[in-house]
């Protein structure tokens, strides 16, 4: 047998295993294998059981708001912006897949086609998506939101340094940031495709880059979908506001509970400690204690020990774990919510279906876990019994439509609408959309976790999947 075939039954095999322990996880996605992408996708946006109690009404008001404020920002009319929170309301759904990237990073615009496919099926006219900006501009080699994929070259987004790359964050406010394309190869044949896109791009400075690319995806979304769907960004530092105001009423739940002066933090440390003591540890990594410390444009771990966070950098002054200390920083953009409170507050919390990608499938529902073992030692049944009643809180919607070689800028281009270009996938079956599987057959936890499921110490009735 030859080493390419030998290589591609490989990779056929490990993409049958993936598949398997999803189905096996989530009997509800085997169906949908054969199926064109298209249904899959309105499948996924499609309105599901949503647990109801005070808490829950109280927390959705306050998501209600926040979206018809970040619709505003985005360039909204009144009206526009709460038919915004009026669909958040109604029909609970949100990407939460992509990190923080340009549109045309293939990762992300192949995942914006798929949300485009299922929200056109139920007539939407919002895209809603979180956009994680607590990430680096490297992420890995030559990926990450500091590069990008042009003319088959790796040109520098922000022309940065590797030192201005390497140790800081993209929601860290130490600009200014512009867009410049750099091509790596100074001194080649100019990228014209990166020509093209520099000229489309705002040309403008910057505080952030997060907010930079914000900017550029607006533009680059007005230019490429219909306007009757529109696109509404937002991202860790628009998540900190919106904690800060759940800690700024002494009603809230948050407030009075989570950081209430009781143990339900604690609580749930020691069952993630638990957690990450079985067959499912690494899914839900504790890098940080509810909080990311963010200074100088770098973000670091907290830690809460005796009520108070901690850690991190010298010039950190420690914040005691209490509504209205921690409020503030938030405020200043001194803290920034970790995932796990960003989840909290923009779907556990008001019941939020989110979507997204090979590990987010897992550890989102390990998180619900977390929350419900807190909750029960607490015995706040209300919110527990909430929980208990969602259908499908999380989703697979992040790396479905999976193009290895495509090229979304020229795609695009060529096209010159989106949706035509989504239509033509949303016709092939998922599994044919979804391709190898790279995503999941590359990251070992994933064949860690079908070992798991073979060895039978992972099943669909494990005490930890009950809120999946």
């Amino acid at each position: 047998m030859s080493k390419e075939l030998s290589s591609a039954m490989s990779g056929q095999s490990a993409a049958e295993d993936v598949r398997q322990a999803l189905s096996f996880l989530m009997p509800d996605l085997a169906r949908f294998w054969a199926l064109p992408l298209k249904d899959y996708a309105s499948a996924v946006y499609a309105e599901g059981r949503r647990g109801r109690c005070s808490i829950r009404d109280d927390a959705m008001i306050r998501l209600r708001a926040f979206v018809t404020r970040i619709a505003l920002r985005s360039g909204a009319s009144q009206d526009d912006a709460e038919d915004a929170g009026r669909q958040i309301s109604a029909s609970p759904v949100i990407q939460t897949g992509p990190h923080c990237h340009l549109l045309i990073e293939p990762d992300a615009f192949y995942t914006h086609l798929f949300s485009a496919l299922g929200l056109t099926a139920h007539a939407h006219r919002w895209h809603i998506c979180y956009n994680s900006s607590t990430v680096k501009f490297t992420e890995k080699s030559k990926k990450g939101p500091g590069w990008l994929s042009l003319g088959g070259e790796v040109v520098n987004v922000f022309g940065l340094s590797r030192s201005r790359m390497d140790p800081y964050s993209i929601c860290g406010f130490n600009g200014p940031y512009r867009f410049t394309l750099t091509e790596r190869n100074a001194g080649g044949a100019a990228n014209p495709a990166a020509a093209q896109l520099k000229a489309i791009l705002p040309d403008s400075d910057f505080p952030s880059a997060a907010e930079a690319i914000r900017a550029a995806n607006q533009v680059l979304w007005r230019r490429s979908f219909p306007s009757s769907l529109r696109l509404l960004q937002f991202d860790d530092i628009d998540v900190a506001d919106l904690v800060a105001e759940h800690f700024e009423d002494p009603t809230s739940w948050l407030s009075s509970r989570f950081a209430g002066g009781g143990e339900f933090a604690e609580n749930m440390l020691r069952a993630l400690d638990r957690l990450n003591s079985g067959p499912w540890a690494g899914w839900v990594r504790q890098s940080t204690d509810f909080f990311w410390g963010l200074e100088g444009g770098r973000i670091f771990p907290l830690r809460l020990q005796d009520g108070v966070l901690s850690g991190g950098s010298p010039s950190f002054r420690e914040v005691g774990f209490d509504p209205e200390s921690i409020a503030a920083p938030l405020r200043q953009r001194k803290l920034v919510p970790s995932l796990l409170l960003t989840f909290l507050v923009t779907s556990i919390l008001p019941g939020i279906r989110v979507l997204g990608g090979c590990r987010q499938t897992v550890y989102y529902p390990l998180m619900r876990y977390l929350i419900a073992t807190a909750l029960d030692v607490a015995r706040d049944r209300e919110l527990l019994d909430a929980l208990h009643a969602d259908e499908q809180p999380g989703m697979w919607g992040h790396r479905v439509l999976r193009q290895k070689d495509g090229s979304p800028f020229m795609e695009i281009e060529e096209s010159g609408v989106a949706m035509e270009v989504a239509d033509r996938y949303g016709a092939h079956s998922l599994k044919d959309a979804a391709g190898d599987l790279a995503s999941f057959t590359s990251d070992p936890i994933w064949a860690e976790l079908s070992a798991h499921i073979r060895a039978e110490a992972i099943h669909p009735a494990s005490a930890e999947w009950q809120w999946a």
